[in-house]
């Protein structure tokens, strides 16, 4: 389910850089944006968006490690053994 969400969110990712540099967009190979086929695929990019932000804690593994990322800088902003 990860990787179908995934493509659609970078399909729908590439759609909007399109749509923003030429103003086309990708439903207009369906027809016009009131188009159900068009609908539909817009319905399937949202869809997949939520599920990524609600699992992506659980399927990314940069996330899903403890601390939830990077190490944290040292305090202190003095130079090692000072």
């Amino acid at each position: 389910m990860h990787k179908i969400t995934f493509l659609l969110l970078a399909i729908g990712g590439i759609n909007w850089l399109i749509f923003g540099l030429t103003g086309w967009d990708i439903g207009m190979l369906f027809g016009e944006m009131n188009n159900t086929v068009a609908k539909i695929i817009y319905v399937l990019v949202g869809l997949s968006a939520l599920y990524e932000i609600f699992t992506h804690k659980k399927d990314c593994k940069s996330c899903a490690g403890k601390g939830g990322g990077a190490p944290a800088a040292p305090m202190g902003g003095g130079a090692p053994g000072a």
